[in-house]
């Protein structure tokens, strides 16, 4: 089978061969989970040769700050960032959606947990990704035992790698229930987020989601969709939610940047509008999926936009 990676990535200051992009086994970041990341899409536009990095800024300064967390100081301002991940798509030429892996880590060899004293490198790389999860007959979520990390344990506004085993045991538990997704609880029993993404309810016309100082992340998309969404002239609440609400719901709904917008159809075995598609959710899809393919000339300028070179040779 074809690697979906592809051929360059940036490592160590340089675009290299993906195969050549290699570190030691003793490495800090592989021992200690002392890492930080960025996941980016990038779209094929409706004219077919150019991607569409989606708000390429804005994940660029949310690493940044994440670097910040780490205490993992980088040698990029948020523009020279993106426009490395620019060069890269460039250099990759992609004919497909991608996926964008900026990593943040800490690369020396030493085996004490600290994040102080240690040195720091930014590795990218790209592969071809579409869907994350089928959408198109909706998600089954379940509700984990495992509980949302909180703020004041690990920062859950940096997507720190060594966090992600939190999101691990949840999504584990989930499949082996014969669920998609699972949906965590924070500390208190309120509803956090998904394993990696965040989630929205809809509630007679109303879209909720949990509050940033929820113990969720500071999603990308999330914060898209809130904007979109108030721009239709559909209310929005930012407010703690119970458990019981998901089983109350009108429309449920998963979004992030692997996830996109994902339509929940059930919740531990219970549907959601009925197992089909929503119509708040179906509008919100709509105005997303126009945004990425460079169809909504209103929200144009969330969009970084590469030229793809014909490849030598090509007619």
């Amino acid at each position: 089978m074809k690697s979906p990676m592809l051929e360059y990535a940036f490592f160590e200051g340089e675009f290299v061969p993906f195969a050549d992009a290699k570190i030691s086994v003793g490495t800090h970041a592989l021992q200690y989970g002392t890492g930080a990341f960025a996941g980016i899409r990038g779209y094929l536009d409706a004219d077919g040769e150019t991607i569409n990095i989606f708000r390429l800024p804005d994940h660029a300064a949310r690493l940044l700050n994440s670097a910040k967390l780490l205490r993992a100081p980088l040698p990029f301002t948020r523009e020279s960032l993106a426009d490395t991940i620019v060069k890269l798509v460039e250099k990759n030429a992609p004919s497909k959606d991608v996926y964008i892996r900026p990593f943040v880590y800490k690369s020396s060899v030493q085996l004490t947990p600290r994040l102080m004293g240690l040195d720091n490198e930014l590795t990218i790389y790209m592969l071809e990704l579409g869907d994350y999860l089928d959408t198109s007959v909706g998600v089954k979520a379940a509700v984990s035992s495992w509980q949302r990390v909180s703020d004041n344990s690990v920062p859950g506004r940096g997507k720190l790698s060594g966090a992600y085993i939190n999101s691990a045991l949840a999504k584990d538990e989930a499949e082996e229930k014969g669920a998609d997704e699972a949906i965590l609880l924070d500390a208190h029993g309120h509803v956090a987020e998904g394993s990696g993404c965040n989630l929205f309810l809809v509630r007679d016309g109303v879209l909720i989601t949990a509050p940033i100082t929820g113990d969720i992340l500071e999603g990308i998309t999330r914060r898209s969709i809130i904007l979109f969404a108030k721009d239709l002239g559909i209310p929005v609440e930012e407010r703690v939610i119970d458990r019981s609400e998901l089983y109350i719901a009108d429309e449920a709904f998963f979004c992030g940047t692997g996830m996109q917008i994902a339509p929940i159809a059930s919740i531990d075995g219970r549907p959601v509008h009925d197992g089909q598609v929503g119509p708040i959710t179906a509008q919100l899809r709509e105005v997303f999926f126009d945004t990425v393919r460079g169809k909504n000339p209103k929200y144009a300028h969330f969009l970084t936009k590469v030229r793809i070179p014909v490849a030598a040779g090509a007619d």
